[in-house]
């Protein structure tokens, strides 16, 4: 949640692209900030203020005098870290580089102080014309960042530049003006996460308790600080993370095969996932059926994926896991020199709050040279950023070293 306590308003002008304010909002509130949506008359004839009061869970504000605040253009500052204008069209930059203020968003604008950028959106001779650079540059020489438009096809039908920059590159631009890192851009990031399934019969198998919520934060957290992540996973009843590419495995052996197939484009390697150690040597084909006897099931071990990847001296970094019962770091460090492992991410299993299944843990990271990192109590997406930490201090380490 790297936009976690960041206040954010949100404006929203009338522009054809004002639906696209709405997965902006979303990709926000979803990095954790506390966003406000403040509209514009125009805005709200192609979106309705109910759509965005939904999804930000909080008033939408658009008439400088009907809301309850008495002074709501200077009330909405208290705490706001940035203001975003997206999608912003040449009436309202203008109306900004003039300095005019007949309404609240932009009455809201002339009394901040904290860092403000503009998206905007228009046809492309709108673009050009030399009245909206001229306000541009007046915009720039008042120290607001433009997040220039894209080309590409127009509402017009016309090609050309004036395209409402991505969802992806003005969240980029945020988290850049709030210091946010985005340490990640650029890398792949295998995550492997959740139980795998090993087959007993077309009805049964063999499983165990995971959740897939540590792998499933750790993928989050790497995208919002720029990773590619590529999330390989059991089957969870977790929701599938956005702008993730996501490839379903449910057995050990189809987690081994989409691990390697897609291992010589990744730099980091994180095996989250609880895969099986053991499955039935031979599943039958049919419904076992209740015989009144006891019954044996012939074991055989399942590929161990880390361990085969690790004798290879892949230049990935590896990061494994280890969920104990008991001597939790003596298992964790020969578990890691078994594997020939960069770090290692050990919990108790019995502990409250750092077993299966849960929202929190309680781990303990060891790496490669020994060092132990005892962690307490806390959210997974919490120990997802300390892990994710770790992880680049690895990679800078290595890059220092060659």
């Amino acid at each position: 949640m790297i936009l976690a306590d960041k206040k954010i308003l949100l404006g929203v002008t009338g522009s054809i692209a004002a639906y696209k304010a709405i997965l902006i909002l979303r990709q926000l509130k979803s990095a954790g900030a506390d966003v406000t949506v403040m509209m514009t008359a125009s805005a709200k004839r192609f979106v309705t203020p109910l759509t965005f009061k939904v999804l930000s869970n909080k008033e939408v504000y658009s008439d400088l005098f009907g809301q309850e605040e008495g002074l709501p253009h200077l009330s909405l500052l208290e705490g706001c870290d940035l203001i975003l204008i997206a999608p912003a069209t040449a009436n309202f930059i203008n109306k900004m580089a003039s300095g005019i203020a007949d309404d609240l968003l932009s009455s809201l604008l002339l009394s901040a102080r904290v860092p403000i950028l503009v998206a905007p959106a228009m046809d492309s001779d709108m673009w050009k014309n030399p009245i909206v650079q001229k306000g541009i540059s007046i915009l720039r020489e008042t120290g607001i960042r433009i997040i220039e438009p894209e080309s590409g096809l127009l509402a017009s039908g016309k090609e050309g530049e004036g395209r409402l920059a991505s969802e992806d590159g003005i969240f980029e631009e945020v988290c850049r003006r709030l210091n946010i890192k985005r340490d990640l851009a650029g890398k792949v990031i295998i995550v492997t996460a959740g139980p795998t399934r090993e087959p007993v019969d077309p009805v049964r198998f063999l499983s165990n308790r995971s959740s897939g919520k540590m792998g499933y934060a750790i993928a989050i957290a790497a995208r919002d600080r720029g990773a590619r992540v590529i999330l390989i996973s059991g089957i969870t009843n977790l929701p599938k993370p956005e702008k993730v590419e996501f490839i379903s495995a449910p057995t050990t052996h189809e987690m081994r095969e989409a691990v390697l197939r897609h291992l010589p484009e990744a730099s980091i390697l994180i095996m989250a996932a609880a895969v099986a150690d053991y499955r039935p040597k031979k599943p039958n084909l049919k419904k076992l059926k209740r015989s009144g006897s006891s019954l044996s099931i012939e074991m055989e071990e399942t590929e161990d994926i880390l361990e085969e990847i690790g004798k290879r001296n892949t230049k990935t970094i590896l990061v494994g896991f280890a969920a104990e019962t008991d001597e939790v770091i003596n298992n964790a460090v020969m578990k890691l020199r078994k594997k020939n492992l960069d770090l290692i991410v050990a919990n108790d299993i019995t502990l409250e709050g750092g077993g299966f299944e849960s929202d929190t843990n309680i781990a303990v990271i060891i790496d490669r040279e020994g060092s132990v990192q005892e962690l307490p109590l806390m959210h997974k997406r919490d120990l997802a950023q300390i892990i994710l930490e770790r992880v680049m201090a690895l990679k800078e380490r290595d890059t220092a070293n060659t």
